[in-house]
């Protein structure tokens, strides 16, 4: 967001897009509530960094094209909410307050959150495999502990695990991160400069464009179609722009469950190939397929191997609490990552390592269970939102962890706002593309159980009403 990071002073054109159609919120009251909403829930998702220069009224008032008066009431606002600190004559700067405010609905203050896509965890399969890791963790202490590439049975169980799938893969081609987002940190810090271009899917993995922004890349979209992949306008992109790095999604896609089928596949390695461009493969929720299992992995189908780096994560598979995933890459890509990681990092815990290692031996008996359970609650979610809210069309993908719903009128960031008031943790459509876009889409996970998620599809509608300025209908069991 920032233009000069050493004073980090915000660019009103660039803060004037990331806000997107944040005058919807006017609908249910006065516009500065509407703008001062849509400034807080940048400052919350990190897209205005904390400590940061938002710029002047007038110059705000101008880029919005509003009154300066609606913009100073906005700002006042924020101050008294704890989100702007300012003296008199100064610029306000972005803050968090020292305790969130509490959302007081009709006398409760209820509390959910559709913003993680993830399950809990398989309780008896991980309590074992933490019981078998702690007895296998006895030849380590005896070392310094640190692993900068991986201990050997995990990495030999991820080999494994990419040749049972297709890609002929061993052990010193694998390295063990702590998490994918750790992954994708790692080889954006190997492999970008300031200033260098990343190609990314729009939408996309929100974590992945906050990775980006960090290592002070910039991220460029491809748009997806209504159905998945345009590989042409891939294609044309990575001509056009020649990114120093790629990050693409194939498998269960986040945020529209899109899985690329194995003829894009072939077609996609060719091009990646002949541009040359260094590819991050994220298959972090490849596991959670529903109908079929997705095809081999695209490294399989990328005739220049160097050229691609595919990371996993034991996340969304087994439980978000086990940090670890990990980097499948030629060996001298292993090593160039591996040379800046002590700046970084020093390795992922062992104890963790050895308990991921047990729970891929299982997988094949864990992971139907799972799948099975996602499948039941997005078939829920679905039913609920034909009921409740059946102007809103959820997409075809049929994967991953969360719906990509498109909204009947582009809404995102006021309903957003508007749920977070009601106690509702919903992050707009616009988080997970570049540039303050996709107002006309929001991401709802289904991995809550059924209970909690018929609480948040409530507070959902009651904040829909809210700003189309409608009636919300009469409070009724839900028949699934």
């Amino acid at each position: 967001m920032s233009t000069d990071m050493a004073a980090r002073a915000l660019d009103v054109d660039l803060l004037a897009r990331e806000l997107g159609n944040w005058r919807t919120s006017s609908l249910s009251g006065p516009a500065y509530l509407g703008l001062a909403d849509a400034i807080r829930l940048l400052i919350v998702d990190g897209r205005v960094p904390v400590g940061s220069r938002l710029p002047s009224e007038r110059a705000l008032a101008d880029a919005l094209r509003v009154s300066r008066t609606t913009v100073t009431a906005a700002f006042t606002q924020l101050r008294e909410d704890g989100y702007l600190n300012a003296r008199r004559g100064a610029r306000g700067i972005a803050a968090l307050p020292l305790r969130p405010a509490e959302a007081i609905v009709e006398g409760r203050t209820p509390s959910a959150s559709l913003a993680a896509a993830a399950l809990s965890a398989p309780c008896a399969a991980v309590l074992e495999a933490f019981a078998e890791a702690t007895r296998d963790i006895a030849p380590y202490l005896q070392q310094p502990g640190h692993e900068l590439m991986g201990v050997g049975a995990l990495r030999a169980a991820v080999a494994e695990r990419y040749c049972r799938r297709g890609l002929p893969t061993s052990p010193n081609q694998v390295m063990i991160t702590s998490g994918a987002q750790h992954a994708i940190g790692l080889i954006l810090a190997t492999h970008t400069q300031p200033g260098d271009r990343v190609l990314v899917e729009q939408p996309t993995y929100h974590g992945a464009l906050s990775a980006i922004s960090t290592a002070g890349a910039r991220a460029v979209p491809v748009s997806l179609a209504t159905d998945g992949w345009e590989i042409d306008a891939v294609h044309a992109a990575l001509r056009q722009l020649a990114p120093s790095l790629a990050y693409l999604v194939p498998d269960s896609h986040n945020p529209t469950g899109f899985t690329m089928a194995t003829a894009d596949r072939k077609r996609l390695g060719q091009i990646i190939s002949e541009t040359r461009t260094r590819t991050i493969v994220d298959e972090s929720i490849m596991d959670m397929w529903m109908d079929e299992a997705p095809p081999a992995p695209l490294a399989a189908s990328v005739p220049r191997g160097d050229l691609v780096l595919t990371i996993g994560s034991t996340s969304k598979s087994f439980w978000g609490g086990l940090r670890v995933g990990w980097i499948r890459a030629e060996p001298a890509t292993l090593a160039a990552i591996a040379a800046i990681r002590p700046s970084l990092d020093l390795g992922t815990p062992i104890l963790e390592q050895l308990a991921a290692a047990r729970l891929l031996e299982v997988r094949d008996t864990v992971l139907p269970e799972r799948r099975e359970l996602i499948r039941t609650r997005r078939e829920f979610l679905v039913s609920l939102l034909a009921r409740e809210l059946p102007d809103w069309r959820p997409g075809p993908g049929r994967g991953g962890m969360s719906l990509w719903v498109q909204l009947p009128a582009p809404m995102s960031t006021a309903l957003s706002a508007a749920a977070s008031r009601l106690g509702l943790d919903l992050p707009a459509g616009p988080r997970f593309g570049v540039d303050g876009t996709l107002e006309r889409f929001i991401r709802l996970p289904y991995a809550l159980p059924e209970p909690q998620l018929e609480e948040a599809v409530e507070l959902l509608v009651r904040a829909w009403h809210s700003i189309t300025g409608t009636t919300a209908p009469e409070a009724h069991a839900v028949v699934i």
